[in-house]
């Protein structure tokens, strides 16, 4: 994410610290791994707190806020990968595994055509069916629809992003998935001056 970000000529910088998290122009949660996992880091560093103020200040659009792969999975209520450990519920809605199939398999990593529900904010300016690259194993399925951005299928028709004010988040990597990926980022680097 840094070495894209640093490409499209955006200052960014990798921290744990609460009070560059509450003062940055704009956040980006990115994320691979464990629902469970993920969410116990953020509780022991004492960075849950933090990161649901800014992802709920992106929501009142007062600063934007991405959301990516486990980042935005994280930003929902619950996950089947990890029953006993609650998101951080800032939006509603759960996450969900794949489902096999036949010729399907799980984790699902390749690219995807995206059906866009929005066209502004971080999608705009990128095509309809635009291919992404995903690295998964979960999705989400928001419990509000007017939250859904993006849809993908694989297995299932699956929620792909969500967007609610300034805040948006995809299951999608954009960072790889070249240059539509950059203009998501670009969208998002726009967003945050």
């Amino acid at each position: 994410m840094q070495k894209a970000l640093q490409f499209i000529g955006a200052p960014c910088e990798i921290t744990g610290d609460a009070h560059k998290i509450a003062t940055a122009p704009g956040i980006i949660l990115p994320g691979v791994g464990s629902f469970g996992d993920c969410m116990a880091n953020l509780h022991v560093r004492d960075l849950a707190g933090p990161v649901r103020a800014a992802a709920l200040e992106a929501m009142a659009s007062r600063r934007p806020f991405l959301g990516i792969c486990l980042g935005l999975q994280v930003l929902f209520e619950a996950s089947q990968e990890s029953p006993h450990e609650p998101g951080l519920a800032v939006l509603p809605g759960r996450v969900e595994k794949l489902p096999l199939g036949p010729g399907l398999k799980v984790p699902h990593i390749g690219w995807n055509a995206v059906a866009l529900r929005r066209r502004d904010g971080v999608f705009a300016g990128i095509p309809q069916n635009s291919y992404f690259y995903f690295v998964h194993s979960f999705f989400v399925r928001a419990g509000e629809k007017t939250d859904i951005a993006a849809q993908s299928e694989y297995g299932t028709v699956f929620d792909a992003a969500v967007m609610r004010g300034l805040l948006a988040a995809t299951q999608f990597h954009p960072e790889k998935s070249g240059e539509t990926g950059l203009i998501l980022l670009k969208n998002f680097l726009e967003l945050s001056k």
